[in-house]
């Protein structure tokens, strides 16, 4: 059978084809019924509005979106590794992490369900400073190699801060960052400014999606 076709059964007892674009068509489908189901859980088990708080930014906000519960829930881990898997097949990355804690359960589920999936993309953790005892590294896992290309992640991303210190980190190790993925982004610089230091930077939501507007 040609590739990229898929038998159907008919009542006559024949077969009909199913060509790539119809395959891609129910590929968009699942896609958007596991996004729809995510942005349900974040909407039902991480975001908060009306009680302020201090982000890491030190900016104040009345919304937060408590990225781990999501990332460290079964079903909302399974959903991100899906869908950041499918924001990646636009590149090719040997690894995938960024700055802990936000970004460790992301890089974790995504490793292991890329594997399932055959191609597998190693995880790595970003450590805040590099450790003083042992091996004194600032990156752990991957392993990273100079030329190797990543991909860096955050669960919620405000001003872009935490994913320019992991970028900084991996890159002098050698690394290149060939994208960098957000769960939520909530539309408060850091798209820009991943823009003008010239990183590729997709989220899967933004705070539109959630109908909150900032001042």
């Amino acid at each position: 059978m040609p590739a990229g076709f898929v038998p159907l059964p008919l009542d006559g007892g024949g077969e009909i084809k199913c060509t790539v674009n119809q395959s891609r068509m129910r590929f968009m489908d699942i896609h958007e019924k596991e996004k729809d189901r995510l942005r349900e859980l974040i909407r039902s088990k991480s975001l908060t509005v009306g009680k302020p708080v201090t982000l890491s930014s030190g900016r104040k906000s009345d919304f937060y979106f408590d990225g781990k519960m999501v990332t460290l829930d079964a079903e909302g881990a399974y959903l991100i590794a899906h869908l950041v898997l499918d924001a990646l097949s636009d590149v090719e990355v040997d690894a995938i992490g960024g700055l802990t804690l936000g970004a460790d359960p992301i890089a974790a589920t995504v490793a292991a369900v890329s594997f399932e999936h055959g191609h597998p993309i190693n995880g790595f953790i970003v450590r805040k400073a590099s450790k003083e005892h042992g091996t004194s590294k600032q990156v752990e896992g991957g392993p990273l190699h100079p030329g190797c290309k990543v991909a860096i992640v955050e669960d919620v991303v405000t001003s872009g801060a935490s994913a320019m210190q992991a970028i900084e980190a991996v890159e002098a190790v050698g690394a290149r960052v060939a994208k960098v993925i957000a769960i939520v982004d909530r539309l408060q610089g850091a798209e820009e400014r991943f823009a003008d230091a010239g990183y590729r930077f997709q989220s899967l939501f933004t705070l539109d999606d959630f109908g909150i507007t900032t001042v």
